[in-house]
């Protein structure tokens, strides 16, 4: 699965943020309008705060929340009444209203101006650093309230049925992982934080910690949950097979204690 996320994210990082169909225009777009032989006709224009632009002769025309081959057919229709089966080309020369805003804290705050429409897994793809990001507590903003998306399932079990298109001043927050890490210390050889991960056990921590100190009393671990949850643990049994039981489900947070014993 690793393996096949990192082909995933080459293969887009490589491409750049392609598009995920015609691009759409928006306000503050730059547009050149050109009418096949009629050359008064043809006009470089801004879509304004309203998103219309204005044409010689037709006037005021909506432009945003079209792509140019709809725009360039709504134009064919306006300039009907003027040119004799006019033939009308729409370019975008220059697009400033494909912005989308990442903040939250678990990777650097920015403002990522896409160069056309792109998707949510095709963006995490090109923000570094999403190793200190939690994507269980991350979420879309868009206009009318939060958009209902599973980061983790997206990005980390490449479930693609989560992806979703990106909007124009979307809002992506991405918190930072410390509510998502398990900490071991005590007599281990080197205590350390872990981040969490689904089937994360206390045996699978402690060995990552460098397993138990000649101290370690091993049959007093204790798990720390919640700030006030002790659960006591008994390692010993466990690695010598007698209860398989003690090797316990850990939890975000958690915190694993080792205590230590001269006997």
């Amino acid at each position: 699965m690793k393996k096949t996320l990192l082909s995933l994210c080459l293969f887009f990082g490589l491409a750049g943020f392609a598009l995920a169909g015609d691009y759409v225009i928006g306000d503050g777009d730059a547009l050149a309008v050109s009418v096949w032989g009629v050359p008064e006709l043809s006009v470089a224009v801004t879509v304004r705060p309203d998103g219309k632009i204005t044409l010689p002769a037709a006037g005021d025309v909506t432009a945003s929340g079209l792509t140019p081959t709809e725009l360039s057919a709504k134009l064919t229709k306006v300039l009907e009444n003027f040119v004799k089966k006019p033939i009308v080309t729409v370019t975008v020369e220059q697009i400033t209203n494909n912005k989308v805003y990442i903040s939250g804290g678990g990777v650097p705050s920015q403002v990522v101006n896409l160069q056309g429409r792109t998707t949510l897994f095709k963006l995490l793809c090109s923000i570094e650093g999403l190793e200190n990001a939690d994507l269980r507590a991350s979420y879309l903003m868009r206009v009318g309230g939060e958009w209902k998306v599973d980061f983790y399932d997206l990005f980390v079990k490449g479930d693609m049925t989560k992806d979703v298109a990106l909007q124009p001043e979307d809002v992506i927050f991405i918190p930072n992982n410390e509510q998502n890490k398990v900490y071991i210390v005590g007599a281990v050889r080197d205590p350390k934080y872990l981040l969490f991960r689904e089937g994360m056990k206390v045996l699978d921590a402690i060995l990552e910690a460098g397993g138990f100190t000649e101290y370690a009393k091993e049959n007093s671990v204790v798990i720390f949950r919640n700030q006030k949850k002790q659960i006591r643990v008994d390692v010993e049994s466990l690695m010598k097979g007698k209860d398989i039981a003690q090797n316990l489900d850990l939890a975000p947070g958690d915190y694993v204690i080792v205590r230590e014993g001269m006997f």
